[in-house]
């Protein structure tokens, strides 16, 4: 199971501690749901899940306020014993002295946060749905080319990061090349990344490293992109027989989640860059209610059947 630390949350969410007493460097977030205890201030603790972020909001301020100051902690006190990892007070909601009294006793991290709290909810659960996602390391390239993500995989040697240069060169952007970090993030969206170590570089045989980003400039790359088409490179076999139509879509599976998949076979003089351009902006034409392949099949049907009158 993956888990975040509650330190990353801090950061990226831009949230004040209201218990700097309280060592956060060990608590991690392993639920990427959040949670307004509303049912649990007023004692239903049934089906309760105590792995969540807690987010206190206006609504449960209130009622706190109207069961009066002593009710008000030991409600508290009491969703504190059940071990959250955090509870956050949004809207810049003063958190009571006694609140972080209990708290410092518990070794339960009070948060505050600015924004709203539909709207603090909605991006926390957008992100730890990215970072808590099931994810796989595949060898292969991830592109962006014209805003599609295409996924470059083959054996090793057969050209994958000489056609991400050529793409690089033709104003694509590269993702990662050789290690390709996939993660599920719905049941629809796969998104690639780079591990830090190699982010950014490329390996060509017989040169070696290459910074893309130091060499082509920061518009050449990118950290992250959803995976949209699969491109597998293979060596050309005469006895093998290629699609030459495209009306039926191949697909591969990544973590549950189907991919369309060209097979490209490779023979000297094949523009690789060229024919992944143009895989993408079919595959993009597809997405547009185009199908090239089925235009022709219906020209051709109809072609015959006025033949036949």
């Amino acid at each position: 199971m993956y888990t975040v630390e509650l330190v990353r949350l801090i950061e990226k969410m831009n949230l004040e501690n209201c218990t700097p007493e309280i060592d956060i460097n060990a608590i991690k977030i392993a639920q990427p749901d959040v949670n307004r205890p509303a049912l649990q201030l007023a004692g239903f603790y049934d089906h309760f899940d105590s792995e969540r972020v807690q987010v206190i909001g206006h609504v449960e301020r209130a009622y706190m306020q109207q069961m009066g100051k002593e009710n008000a902690v030991k409600i508290m006190s009491k969703l504190m014993d059940y071990k959250v990892p955090c509870i956050v007070f949004c809207r810049n909601i003063e958190v009571p002295q006694e609140f972080i009294e209990v708290a410092n006793q518990k070794g339960i991290p009070l948060l505050r946060s600015s924004k709203t709290t539909s709207a603090f909810m909605a991006e926390v659960i957008r992100w730890l749905n990215v970072e808590l996602a099931p994810r796989i390391t595949i060898h292969g390239v991830l592109v962006d080319v014209y805003g599609e993500g295409i996924l470059i995989m083959g054996e090793s040697g057969i050209g994958k990061s000489e056609a991400a240069l050529e793409l690089i060169k033709r104003g694509h952007r590269l993702v990662t090349d050789d290690v390709v970090e996939i993660k599920k993030v719905s049941d629809e969206t796969l998104i690639g990344t780079s591990p830090d170590i190699t982010r950014h570089f490329i390996e060509l045989r017989g040169i070696g490293i290459i910074d893309v980003k130091t060499l082509f400039g920061v518009e050449s790359v990118k950290n992250t992109q959803s995976i949209d088409l699969v491109i597998k490179l293979e060596e050309w076999n005469k006895e093998k027989q290629y699609d030459r139509l495209g009306l039926e879509e191949q697909y591969i599976e990544f973590l549950g989640n189907r991919v369309v998949c060209h097979s490209i076979p490779i023979r000297p003089g094949r523009n690789l860059a060229i024919i992944c351009e143009a895989a993408a902006v079919n595959y993009r034409q597809k997405k547009m209610g185009y199908n090239a392949a089925q235009e022709l099949y219906n020209r051709v049907t109809n072609n015959l059947k006025r033949g036949d009158r």
